[in-house]
């Protein structure tokens, strides 16, 4: 058998016992209040006993009186083994792959439970009842062909009762006890009490399960209304976006928050992460197949993980989800179209996501692809209007400076044959000059005006780095992996924008000819007014005598922007090339310095 551990065991009087001393006189009422199958469960539990059913009254009225599911769960087994009389008892909670989600142990101290470890998945004689939902009674739990052992620290069992608890006709779990007390065996009529239990028990899991529903359901619309009453005002998307990510954190108290966007073909970038090991996610661009976020773009649908560092959907990208277990990650949808994709996680050894929890995350997913497209509609209205001045500020140049300025070049000229000074016909000359130089300067404007956000909008930073990266991966042989982070496409001016992706195009191409690396990391930084571009591969590092003329051209490139480039050889090997230079602004910063921390 497998089995973990936890503190707290139970007796009969602190499970049942706190009804006072009139209990056995109301049984009978209080029995009439029970479902009918229950009900005719304790006459027959009575019928064999020879006696009014107190103690087993007493327990079902017990675990139907809590309202917190993790509390009726723990009444539950508590119940349990007060009743049969047991030393241990555990109830499984069985998740969707039929291994146990949950495990809640009675009778082990916490000195035993960190000496067992890890708590069980569901296999041995506990596997059997998820197999074979019915009671199980074992004499000696060693001699059944389903049982290999208990692990090291583990206290000797022996005798086992075990029967299953069904919510609305489906098994939700199992009940398990151990070792009888006084070294006896678990008999009919203890499986005939805890079967009995074990109907109970289904009943208040599912008064449990639903209080817990209308909780959450109360909560998201609470969140759904404060997301509503963000867009009303007209807050910018991105803040619209980090509260959506904020409120789920909350509601399903994760300890990480990751919300990801499409980019070029079938990419996601990871535009907000808070919470543990954020900066692990942030910037991070993941495929569509081998990523967690891109498994839930494919499904459509809400996607669960039960341990998301182990998850077999995730084969690309850097480590990233270390020390997290459960896991969820839903589309945000508005019609058929995908705007992202939200993920939420827990710490290892935390309860999973449930059902009732993550129901109406869907939905709610579906307010944060809204505030993207309401984002979006009124970032186009206003880039409308802004190119309707620019059309009316283009036509008024042309239509009244330029004439105006033109006209009076004209004037300028038919003057020179009235003006006899040499001296006064240079300066009117040159004042008809820079007449013209001006024309062509605002010429040029009208120009600028009128082209300058179609060009934008077509040869976005974010998405030549994308290609760059991914034409490299035909040479490399693998897909490096790529951050960004900050203004990218705001902040960074062409020219630099061109020498950057220079840069990276040929630190690529040396990994891909000297290097004989398996992996790379690409990272693009916008920060403090300084852009910083990081390659850094896993292979054999620069040799002492190789040639330096193409690393010395990359230099050249940052100096002669006013930046720097440096490379070095990590303690854990490969080469790492820093390539920085300052953006436009006085308080840029070389990466490293007090600042840019």
């Amino acid at each position: 058998m497998e089995c973990g551990a936890a503190p707290r065991a139970a007796t009969a009087e602190g499970v049942v016992g706190d009804e006072g001393p009139d209990r056995a006189e109301d049984a009978q009422v209080r029995l009439s209040a029970l479902p009918d199958d229950l009900q005719e469960r304790l006459r027959t539990v009575e019928g064999e006993a020879g006696g009014p059913p107190s103690l087993l009254l007493e327990a079902i009225l017990s675990v139907g009186r809590g309202l917190e599911l993790s509390q009726v769960l723990r009444r539950i087994v508590e119940a349990a083994v007060a009743l049969v009389d047991a030393e241990y008892g555990a109830l499984g909670v069985i998740g969707e792959d039929d291994r146990l989600a949950q495990f809640l142990p009675v009778g082990i101290s916490e000195e035993q439970a960190r000496a067992i470890g890890p708590l069980p998945a569901g296999h041995g004689i506990l596997g059997e009842l998820i197999r074979h939902p019915a009671p199980l009674r074992l004499a000696e739990l060693g001699a059944h062909r389903a049982s290999y052992g208990f692990p090291p620290n583990h206290p000797p069992m022996h005798t086992f009762l075990g029967v299953p608890i069904r919510v609305r006709d489906k098994v939700f779990g199992n009940l398990y006890l151990t070792e009888k007390r006084g070294g006896g065996q678990f008999d009919a009529q203890d499986e005939t009490v805890l079967s009995t239990l074990a109907v109970a028990a289904g009943v208040a899991i599912d008064h449990a399960r639903l209080y817990e529903e209308s909780r959450y359901r109360q909560r998201w619309l609470e969140a759904n209304g404060e997301i509503v009453a963000g867009l009303l005002p007209g807050a910018g998307g991105t803040d619209v976006l980090k509260m959506i990510v904020d409120h789920a954190v909350r509601i399903l108290s994760a300890d990480l928050g990751v919300l990801a966007l499409p980019v070029d073909g079938d990419n996601l970038s990871v535009a907000l992460a808070v919470g543990v090991d954020a900066e692990a996610h942030r910037g991070l661009v993941l495929p569509r197949h081998g990523s967690f976020v891109g498994a839930a773009l494919t499904a459509r649908s809400t996607l669960i993980s039960l341990d998301v560092e182990h998850d077999p959907r995730i084969t690309i990208g850097p480590p990233r989800w270390t020390g997290l277990g459960p896991a969820v990650a839903v589309p945000m949808m508005t019609g058929e179209r995908v705007r992202g994709v939200l993920s939420l996680a827990r710490l290892h050894g935390r309860s999973p996501f449930t059902e009732p929890e993550t129901a109406p995350l869907l939905t709610f997913a579906g307010q944060g692809a809204l505030a993207m497209e309401m984002a979006d509609q009124r970032r186009d209205a206003e880039q409308l209007t802004l190119l309707r001045d620019h059309e009316r500020i283009a036509r008024d140049l042309h239509d009244l400076a330029i004439q105006r300025l033109f006209a009076t070049g004209m004037t300028l000229q038919s003057a020179l044959r009235f003006v006899d000074h040499p001296e006064a016909g240079e300066r009117l000359i040159r004042a008809v000059d820079d007449l013209d130089e001006t024309i062509k300067i605002i010429r040029s404007t009208i120009f600028g005006l009128r082209g300058h956000d179609a060009r934008r909008a077509a040869h976005g930073m974010r998405v030549r780095m994308t290609t760059s990266v991914e034409r490299a991966a035909d040479t490399l042989g693998f897909r490096p992996s790529l951050r960004m982070e900050g203004l990218i496409d705001t902040e960074v001016p062409a020219e630099v924008a061109e020498q950057a992706l220079a840069v990276l195009g040929e630190a690529l191409s040396n990994t891909a000819q000297h290097a004989h690396a398996g992996a790379a990391d690409v990272s693009l930084v916008v920060r403090d007014r300084m852009l910083t571009l990081t390659v850094q591969d896993d292979g054999v590092g620069i040799p002492r005598d190789g040639r330096r003329s193409g690393l010395r051209n990359l230099a050249g490139r940052a100096e002669s922007m006013g930046g720097k480039m440096s490379v070095d050889a990590p303690a854990e090997g490969g080469t790492r090339l820093v390539w920085w230079v300052p953006l436009p602004g006085d308080d840029a910063r070389p990466p490293g310095t007090a600042q840019s921390r």
